[in-house]
């Protein structure tokens, strides 16, 4: 058998639990909020450094094709000397 004050004893022990569980609740609700904001601002950035590097890498020099080029203009030269004496 139940008391009354047994059953009042157990309303202010659920409430007190479910007013924990509401706050841990709201707890994970902000951190993946906060989570889901940093990916966000992760992917952002990057998509900015992507830009940057694809801005980079049209821009720089073709070195092999330069050194390819100066050594074949060399070569030429070389016989072209050879040749010519």
């Amino acid at each position: 058998m139940t008391t009354e004050p047994d059953h009042a004893a157990l309303s202010v022990e659920l409430a007190e639990l479910r007013r924990t569980v509401d706050v841990g609740f709201a707890r994970v609700d902000g951190r993946l909020a906060l989570l889901d904001h940093r990916g966000e601002q992760a992917e952002e950035d990057v998509g900015q450094l992507a830009g940057r590097v694809r801005i980079l890498e049209h821009g720089r020099w073709p070195l092999p094709s330069i050194a390819a080029l100066t050594g074949l203009s060399s070569l030429a030269l070389a016989v072209w000397q050879a040749a010519g004496r």
